[in-house]
């Protein structure tokens, strides 16, 4: 299979080679846009809906730049929603579990601080002592300006978002682009590109929760496989040691397909289950998106790989779920992304962004069928 991603500062597309996971013939690829709802300050907020000619769905909402449905087809034929989402705006904004895109800096920082060119810059600790996920209002918390267009056997939808020097205590202006591209071959690829006036960190992931089976169960059945070999080790707080270890046939070895739930209780003591970045590379960027994972629900038949030029995935099996309303485990996450706390190890691949460059990112998930 051939994934081929060609970038500019506000377009992506994707050519690929894949089997198709539907019989059902449609119409060309649409876009649909369409009002979503109004946030209390008074803004709008649309919703696009792109749809490939084989019946695959995803909508996608201005705020948060977040995947709102993404449905696809099990080996019977029937479609259903893979992508956890909520029914209203209101509920994305009360902190529905999204899959919105997490900026400035996805992840964790050590101490909510680094140091940029000889000075402390100083972030809001809202885990802990730490920084996550960009902040209290973070990229996943505001309205981004989006629009869509539909051609040529695929859909985009591109969102634009400003985010001012200071905000959320990270310097620089910086200009974000995330672009979304469904493909007639059954792919969603996200692209997020950045530019900044000031030099600054960068991180940016896709939190989606995914559940191929279709239904409000757990994932513990779910087959994964990951090609790392190796994870950066954390201490109590999952937080980075510095070190780079092996996976050494551990509970966090998925080198080889197995089931989420065959020894995920080992690590309940210290994370309550997966949470947990896996080194995909550290010297050797790639020009295209590589293979990072690959998921198999075994009841519906649905397969999902990802794709991504990231050096890390984070693999979250969604430990705080306590049946409001999904049980725990009842998603899992591919936070394609670089390092936690990248900015404190400069034995890391680098998140520094300055002025006159472009940060630029892809990740590709493919979905498909087995028998």
């Amino acid at each position: 299979m051939l994934v081929s991603a060609v970038r500019n500062l506000s377009v992506l597309v994707v050519v690929s080679v894949s089997i198709m996971i539907s019989p059902i013939a449609y119409a060309e690829p649409t876009v649909v846009t369409a009002h979503y709802g109004k946030l209390a300050s008074g803004e709008d907020v649309l919703e696009f809906t792109m749809r490939n000619s084989h019946g695959m769905q995803v909508k996608v909402i201005e705020y948060g730049a977040t995947i709102s449905e993404l449905l696809t087809v099990d080996r019977s034929g029937k479609f259903a929603p893979v992508v956890l989402g909520a029914k209203s705006l209101d509920e994305y904004v009360q902190g529905f579990p999204a899959a919105s895109v997490i900026g400035r800096y996805a992840n964790r920082i050590r101490g909510a601080s680094f140091n940029m060119d000889g000075k402390t810059i100083s972030l809001p600790k809202n885990s802990g002592e730490n920084h996550i996920h960009g902040g209290r209002k973070n990229f996943a918390k505001v309205v981004w300006k989006g629009l869509a267009a539909a051609g040529q056997g695929r859909c985009t939808v591109i969102l634009r978002l400003t985010s001012p020097d200071g905000d959320e205590g990270f310097p620089g202006k910086l200009e974000v682009v995330t672009t979304y591209v469904l493909t007639d071959d059954n792919e969603l690829a996200i692209n997020y590109q950045a530019r900044t006036d000031k030099a600054t960190i960068v991180n940016l992931t896709n939190h989606a929760y995914f559940n191929l089976s279709g239904s409000d169960g757990d994932v513990l059945e779910h087959q994964l496989q990951i090609a790392a070999d190796k994870y950066t080790v954390v201490d109590e707080s999952l937080i980075p040691t510095g070190e780079i270890a092996s996976l050494n046939d551990s509970p966090l070895d998925f080198r080889q397909p197995r089931r989420i739930g065959q020894r995920i209780t080992e690590l309940y003591e210290a994370a309550r289950g997966y949470d947990h970045n896996y080194v995909l590379w550290r010297d050797s960027p790639p020009t295209e998106p590589r293979l990072a994972a690959k998921v198999v629900d075994p009841k519906s038949g649905r397969v999902m790989e990802c794709f991504t030029t990231e050096p890390g995935v984070q693999l979250y099996t969604a430990n705080g779920f306590n049946n409001n309303p999904y049980p725990k485990h009842g998603a899992l996450c591919l936070e394609t992304q670089h390092f936690p706390d990248s900015p404190n190890h400069p034995e890391f691949p680098s998140t520094s962004l300055k002025p006159g460059q472009a940060w630029n990112s892809t990740t590709v998930f493919r979905f498909s069928v087995q028998p």
